[in-house]
């Protein structure tokens, strides 16, 4: 069955079956290979896209929920990889095995999205569901202020 949906401002239709993870029909269909499988039960956050704008974890949601809808992945965010949460990222070292990394932006883009001057708290709260098994929550946390300060 074909699904058609917007991934990245580029409309796809996908020759898939309806209840395919989104994260496969992204992956190894469309060839965007910078969102991550992490567990598959969308409780680490590695596999995190933005759904019309909204963080969501693509390994539980069945590509047809996403039929007729826009898909941004960590590709999409910004054509030269100059997303203000990009550039923090890396002028404060924030990856250390960078696994986690596309994920964590994505829910930060949401987050800022939504919030543009979040408090400690906020980010936290936004950030919960993201698992980072280096532990650099704290480089997150300030990455995501950088990006909020260069956005204003």
């Amino acid at each position: 069955m074909a699904v058609e949906l917007t991934i990245n401002d580029d409309l796809h239709t996908l020759d898939v079956d309806p209840q395919m993870p989104l994260l496969w029909a992204i992956r190894d269909i469309a060839g965007l290979t910078g969102t991550k499988f992490g567990c598959g039960k969308a409780l680490c956050g590695a596999c995190t896209v933005l759904l019309d704008g909204q963080a969501v974890r693509s390994c539980a949601l069945p590509v047809s929920a996403a039929a007729g809808r826009s898909v941004t992945t960590i590709e999409g965010l910004s054509a030269d990889g100059n997303h203000p949460l990009q550039v923090a990222w890396r002028e404060l070292n924030v990856p250390q095995c960078g696994y986690c990394q596309s994920g964590q932006i994505m829910s930060a883009a949401a987050l800022l999205e939504r919030n543009p001057q979040p408090t400690d708290t906020d980010i936290d709260t936004a950030m919960s569901g993201n698992i980072c098994r280096c532990g650099t929550y704290t480089r997150i946390r300030k990455a995501i202020h950088r990006a909020a300060e260069d956005r204003s």
